[in-house]
């Protein structure tokens, strides 16, 4: 994405706030978090989480993060051409020649979970390179099986060129209220520790938490901890609310481009699946689902006006979506909507809209598409992505 200066803002549809200050005080509250010898990796994958990973990442390195993770190699290349430093994670599964040499080219830092894969980057690496371990203690993803764990690792420790940077695994119900399984996951992975140390393989760094994992408590956080979603101001689940204090960082806005009034009787967008019953102002916004603003939530959902929520009517359509008005007199076109976010008194969270559709924050944020350009607000740096 590119940057320009905001003064183009006049000219947008729709768009997307994103809060500096708010991300940076994200940040921090999770360093507080911390054990003192604990670092915190920023995951940005996914253009951070719908936010702008280059912004994201220079926000988190410059309030305390010291490690990137990133999904895949473009992902990690992205930030090297922005001039970062910092040491990426690729979390992903690479195996190819062409993918090795862009690792190295690129200094990204590769996950290896399998013996294949160790030994394909082991056969075409000239200089040693580190990697990271990733031990499936529960996740039933990436990584052999935990039982298997320490045989891969003593694997891996023989193979000329590679040096184990890390090793980790990823839990899978840490946001669960229920502690049992997460805690279960860590004794798995103190197993295959244990067995390595008595094959006098030394420790390298070690980390298992998620956001959720890491908003549990201190002893889930180890060498490192992996944070996107809290990172974004958003908790993995109602219970950490208490733990942390996090701020929203990403606010979703539009344009109003039509008012106009229909009499009782009329049917609202596609398929009329909305009819008035008595006469209504009507105004058109112009967001829709090919925008990120799901169809699922016709006739479901809100948006905000003059700091009041106003009732979404009809068929989200793929470029607009229209809303009853008739509550607010003298309404203007080109007035600005707040799809997502605080205006006032009123709130419409990312949560809110995950709930009404069965489904979890992180599709949410993500699924805000890069037609939506991301203004940056609170930021010493006055431009949009």
């Amino acid at each position: 994405m590119k940057h320009t200066f905001p003064g183009t803002l006049a000219c947008e549809r729709a768009w997307v706030n994103i809060d500096l200050k708010a991300l940076a005080n994200n940040v921090r509250e999770i360093k507080q978090q911390l054990l003192p010898q604990t670092a915190l990796m920023a995951v940005v994958k996914a253009d951070g989480y719908g936010h702008g990973a280059v912004t994201v990442s220079q926000t988190a390195l410059n309030n305390g993060a010291t490690w990137l993770g990133v999904a895949t190699i473009v992902e990690g290349i992205e930030l090297r051409k922005a001039d970062i430093q910092a040491p990426i994670l690729v979390l992903g599964a690479t195996h190819t020649v062409q993918e090795i040499e862009a690792i190295v080219r690129w200094q990204l830092e590769p996950t290896l979970c399998s013996p294949e894969q160790a030994l394909t980057f082991s056969r075409h690496l000239h200089h040693p390179l580190p990697v990271h371990l990733k031990i499936d203690t529960g996740m039933s993803r990436l990584g052999p099986i935990w039982q298997q764990g320490a045989t891969f690792i003593e694997f891996v420790a023989r193979l000329p060129q590679l040096t184990i940077a890390s090793i980790y695994s990823h839990l899978a119900t840490a946001d669960d209220p229920d502690p049992s399984f997460m805690q279960q996951q860590q004794t798995r992975l103190q197993d295959v520790l244990s067995r390595i140390q008595a094959q006098d393989i030394p420790l390298p760094k070690l980390h298992l938490a998620n956001s959720a994992g890491t908003l549990s408590g201190p002893q889930f956080h180890y060498d490192l901890v992996r944070v996107g979603l809290a990172l974004y101001g958003l908790y993995p689940a109602p219970q950490f609310q208490k733990t942390v204090q996090l701020q929203p960082v990403m606010q979703v806005k539009a344009r109003i481009t039509q008012i106009k009034t229909l009499p009782a009787g009329t049917g609202v967008s596609y398929n009329h699946t909305y009819t008035t019953d008595h006469p209504l102002t009507v105004a058109v916004v112009a967001i829709g689902y090919a925008d990120g603003v799901p169809r699922a939530l016709s006739n479901q959902m809100n948006v905000i006006i003059r700091g009041r929520l106003a009732p979404q009517i009809g068929a989200i359509t793929m470029d607009q979506l229209m809303v009853n008005v008739s509550a607010f007199p003298n309404l203007q076109v080109g007035e600005v909507v707040t799809i997502l976010g605080q205006d006032g008194e009123a709130t419409i969270t990312v949560e809110a809209w995950a709930k009404a559709l069965d489904t979890i924050s992180y599709e949410i944020v993500c699924g805000f598409k890069h037609r939506l350009p991301r203004i940056l607000v609170n930021s010493d740096i006055p431009h949009r992505l």
